[in-house]
């Protein structure tokens, strides 16, 4: 049995290890917020503008420009974004997992493929293993702006127009609410007709042709790359709020764990501290009786 100074201990560590977890669920909740507030009113420009291009790529010459092309599947990248720190449950582990079952399908398929990383997660996981790493970004969601968005896109959209690889594919939490964050891989290059589209559509847009002004090429030549940093900005703030609720799910998990321990430990402690005076009533009244 236990001592009452080991209970003793084990009962205050308890409380300071929830006293932690509880503080860390308010401040995920606070984060959370923010970061809820940002992914709502960014994703429905981010989908109409998906539906744009989308539109816009079904009709246009998809030879005009690099963002459209489809061109030979030599070499394969995947955008892994995860976060920066830990203690949010099983939100690093569900990307990675499924991260690592598209590569590991992709070779299987005899197809070469990269990884670029967002998030130190990602970067110490791959960093452990055998794969490809092109590029990482670390520390993105520590302050995380529209200008980090920009720095990746420009920085892939430059790699996928040089040839270094031919396809993009993204992997990362989808915020759906505080309970649900969902794994999402889609292709993000090159950019796909609206009818490959997964659907964000609200209303059907009329069929027909364009006139473009200046013309087709300066056109596109503007707008896709930007269409490509809003899609990436989207990403990662879709990650920032589901890593935030995931976050103060665990935290909140964490915290009435604590609860639960601290009542058993309690409850041993009394037991083992009853037991102890009952012995040394036994003692005395067996002293007492020994000196009758």
């Amino acid at each position: 049995m236990a001592s009452l100074q080991s209970l003793r201990r084990k009962i205050s560590s308890f409380k300071n290890t929830q006293k932690i977890t509880k503080a860390m669920k308010m401040v995920a909740a606070a984060k959370l917020k923010r970061a809820q507030d940002r992914i709502l009113s960014a994703r429905p420009y981010a989908h109409k503008l998906r539906d744009v291009m989308g539109n816009l790529g079904e009709r246009a010459n998809r030879s005009s420009h690099p963002l459209l092309a489809q061109r030979e599947v030599k070499t394969t990248e995947l955008l892994v974004v995860t976060s920066d720190r830990g203690l949010c449950g099983g939100f690093n582990t569900n990307i990675l997992r499924s991260a690592a079952e598209f590569l590991a399908e992709q070779t299987t398929a005899g197809n070469p493929v990269q990884v670029s990383l967002v998030g130190r997660k990602s970067v110490d996981y791959f960093r452990r293993r055998a794969w490809t790493i092109r590029q990482e970004w670390p520390g993105v969601f520590d302050r995380l702006s529209f200008e980090h968005a920009l720095d990746i896109g420009q920085h892939i959209v430059e790699a996928y127009n040089n040839g270094i690889f031919d396809r993009l594919y993204v992997v990362y939490n989808e915020f759906k609410s505080v309970l649900q964050q969902r794994v999402i891989v889609e292709q993000l290059l090159p950019i796909e007709a609206l009818k490959e589209e997964s659907g964000h559509q609200e209303a059907p847009i009329s069929q027909g042709t364009y006139l473009y002004e200046p013309d087709e090429h300066e056109l596109l030549n503007a707008l896709l790359p930007k269409h490509f940093e809003v899609q990436t900005y989207r990403v990662l703030l879709e990650s920032a709020a589901a890593e935030q609720a995931a976050r103060m799910t665990a935290m909140d998990g964490a915290t009435r764990n604590a609860g639960e321990l601290i009542k058993k430990v309690t409850l041993s402690y009394n037991k083992t501290r009853q037991a102890a005076i009952t012995k040394e009533l036994m003692d005395i009244v067996g002293g007492a009786e020994a000196l009758k």
